[in-house]
């Protein structure tokens, strides 16, 4: 057991250290090209940013630390995760037309080209965000799968690729002691310091962070408007179609399988594996229009341990081929 007063020493250590790093990204912020583009779709006023970090970046750390921000409305063709670390501040969008605020110990989460503006009146308080920003086509290829059992969250990174103008964002609260900060803060640090292996690190940290995130984001989904037995059976069996089965079902709600199968009937008028072919075929749908996954690819994250099950599976109920559905 480490001694009490060594404890005290690591503590503030690890204060000191995210202080000066903190105090570092902050000052690096200005130097990041932020610049707003003019967009190609005549409207003057549309604006977008583009990857501010190095072409061997994928995840960049940024810090604002200052008393006032002015954004103008735009967009930008990366994710983003903004997380208020040291008191509130305002952000516009453009879907909902209203102007949010981001209190201390949330995030605000947006996809590439959401329309967004931060803002901030000058007063006395500095406002420290602390900015995860990730490279779209890197978020695509290696981060999908750490939100693919939340059908409601995949939709919401995936979307972009088919609607660029999608203009949604994620509003997540968290709290002070929640895993979300400390990976925050661990992430900060370790971009101050950069090093040869800083990447590998941060995208480690990254994974970690975004099933923080999904795990958050369903216990505030949850606490939203009640839904009924059958309801939750459908969400669940989309957020599992690669692997569920009915004796899942039935043992994750304590029902018996065919009280399950036979609400499920009734409320839809198909049957479990219809209805379970129909929430893997649409989300092999969203994948294949929206990412560069190759249908092998796609039909094991589907649950489908032969291809070529996949293939008469998706035939059978398009019509089509994968390939011949994507050409």
């Amino acid at each position: 057991m480490i001694p009490s007063h060594k404890m005290r020493f690591l503590a503030v250590t690890k204060k000191r250290m995210l202080s000066l790093a903190i105090d570092k990204l902050g000052k690096e912020f200005d130097s990041l090209d932020l610049t707003f583009y003019p967009m190609n779709t005549g409207n003057p006023t549309d604006v977008t940013s583009y990857w501010p970090g190095t072409d061997e970046e994928d995840v960049l750390i940024c810090v604002f630390n200052g008393e006032e921000i002015h954004e103008p409305f735009h967009r930008q063709d990366f994710f983003f995760i903004n997380y208020a670390y040291k008191n509130s501040y305002n952000a516009l969008s453009e879907k909902y037309n209203n102007l949010i605020t981001i209190n201390e110990d949330e995030c605000y989460i947006g996809q590439p080209f959401s329309g967004y503006a931060l803002r901030k009146d000058k007063d006395s308080e500095n406002v420290i965000i602390i900015g995860v920003l990730i490279r779209k086509d890197s978020f695509f290829r290696e981060y999908l799968p750490t939100v693919y059992t939340d059908s409601d969250l995949f939709r919401f990174f995936i979307n972009p690729q088919t609607d660029k103008f999608s203009d949604e964002f994620i509003h997540l609260p968290v709290t002070k002691d929640h895993a979300i900060r400390s990976l925050l803060e661990m992430m900060v640090m370790e971009y101050a310091d950069r090093k040869e292996d800083t990447q590998r690190i941060l995208k480690s940290m990254l994974q970690t962070l975004l099933l923080e995130i999904a795990r958050r984001y369903r216990i505030e989904k949850t606490g939203t408007v009640p839904k009924s037995v059958s309801e939750q059976i459908l969400d669940y069996m989309g957020d599992h179609s690669d692997v569920v089965t009915l004796k899942d079902i039935a043992i994750h709600f304590n029902y018996h399988p065919n009280y399950i199968s036979a609400l499920l009937h009734r409320k839809t008028g198909r049957k479990f594996t219809e209805i379970l072919l129909e929430k893997r075929m649409e989300r092999a749908v969203l994948l294949m229009r929206n990412t560069t996954l190759s249908i092998e690819e796609i039909s094991a994250m589907l649950g489908y341990s032969n291809h070529s099950n996949f293939y008469k599976a998706f035939k059978e109920y398009y019509g089509v081929t994968p390939r011949e559905y994507i050409q």
